[in-house]
């Protein structure tokens, strides 16, 4: 009964193991990765706080800050609750081999002991020389070796209940242990979390004092934006003009017709559309241009969550960096264009079959036009915002002529 009782919690033990052993190791992941965006904001929280007054890109990392240590702390919360319930299991598996061993050991001595009351019928010369017959000493024989394997199989159960209930016991103490450290780690996160919801408050409260000046800067910037985004469409509009003026030319030389290219539709070869359909194909997986950075703002149209009266507009994302970081291209492709758009930095512009990303606000390219990148490759290194010591990349994704939103091509 003890047997089958000890065998069933074994095997619900082993089930519980397997099941929460993948959303342990995802946990352990996300925990690990949420502590590293925290460091690297606070990297640029502590450069930007040194350098600037109260700005707008100090009251978004504190924003993406706090957000990820709230984040951080469910994500403890699930260790930890995981983390007793394992003990729980691990306490009843421990108890179970503990009366399993009890059991074996009662066992153990009862046929020890009935072997010695019984020793000199067991003596195995004796016992086999008085047989009656050669049948009944094989008999015997076969009895005695059994009896003696039986015995020998126990006490070697016996050690290997022993050996696993002392792992048991060891790991009962390391996840304790690892409990601990947790607790611990969601008690400095706590106090983090209210030291940045303090100073965001702070923050928020000296932008209000400025928000008709913060107001005049963003609209400043939409406006410039504006004017670059003119110059980048332009730019593809032109190359895609000169390339199907030269595939209507070469039509033209073989047919001896004369052919009319288009401004706005560019043609594709089948190694191009093999490329599009492949950056399609990775939608959602496509590695971030820079391997280190937060996000301070999104796509689409919004109110500014910390000016209010300034409507959003944004054609892809802001990528708040640490100063020398590398930008990569986030696919193969081609560098379609490159502009120098003076004192906003450099745009890298390349194709990758129908779609196009866009990485503006370098301080220097390591490509040229035409050149056949791979994806992860440097392209070039962030500038410097103007009048700000920031450092920020402006990304884009197009498909054709149309935006697409960053945040659902980019890796999770």
């Amino acid at each position: 009964m003890h047997f089958y009782k000890f065998f069933f919690l074994a095997v619900c033990f082993s089930l519980a193991l397997c099941s929460s052993a993948q959303t342990s190791d995802q946990l352990r992941a996300n925990k690990k990765k949420l502590e590293s965006e925290i460091a690297d904001t606070k990297r640029l929280l502590q450069e930007t706080q040194k350098k600037e007054n109260t700005s707008l890109q100090q009251i978004s990392l504190l924003r993406k800050q706090i957000n990820n240590r709230e984040k951080l702390i469910t994500e403890l919360n699930i260790q930890i609750y995981n983390l007793e319930i394992e003990s729980d299991l691990n306490t009843k598996l421990s108890q179970s081999l503990d009366k399993k061993l009890e059991y074996m050991k009662a066992d153990y001595e009862r046929v020890v002991y009935l072997a010695f009351k019984n020793r000199r019928v067991l003596n195995k010369f004796t016992f086999l020389l008085s047989s009656d017959d050669f049948s009944q000493m094989y008999r015997r024989s076969k009895y005695y070796a059994l009896f003696s394997e039986n015995v020998k199989n126990q006490a070697e159960e016996i050690k290997k209940t022993q050996e696993e209930l002392a792992l048991k016991n060891a790991e009962i103490l390391s996840i304790k242990e690892e409990k601990l450290t947790l607790l611990v780690s969601k008690e400095s996160e706590i106090h983090s979390l209210e030291k940045d919801r303090d100073s965001k408050t702070k923050v928020l409260n000296d932008l209000k004092k400025q928000e008709k000046q913060l107001a005049n800067e963003l609209n400043a910037k939409q406006s410039k934006q504006r004017e670059i985004d003119a110059a980048i469409k332009k730019a593809i509009e032109q190359e895609i003009l000169a390339a199907n003026k030269k595939k209507a030319e070469q039509s033209s030389t073989a047919s001896g017709t004369t052919g009319k290219p288009s401004s706005t539709v560019l043609e594709y070869t089948p190694e191009e559309k093999m490329t599009a359909s492949s950056f399609a194909g990775n939608q959602g997986k496509l590695p971030w241009p820079v391997v280190k950075g937060t996000t301070v703002t999104h796509f689409g149209k919004y109110r500014n969550p910390d000016v209010p009266s300034v409507m959003m507009d944004s054609k892809g994302i802001d990528i708040l960096v640490e100063p020398n970081t590398q930008v990569r291209s986030v696919f193969d492709g081609v560098v379609y264009v490159i502009l120098d758009m003076g004192n906003v930095g450099k745009v890298v512009i390349i194709r990758h079959g129908e779609y196009i990303t866009v990485y503006q606000g370098l301080a220097n390219v390591s490509v040229k036009k035409d050149d056949k990148v791979t994806g992860k490759q440097n392209i070039g290194t962030v500038g410097k915002v103007v009048e700000r010591s920031t450092y920020e990349l402006h990304f884009e994704i197009w498909k054709g002529t149309t935006h697409l939103d960053p945040a659902l091509w980019l890796s999770k």
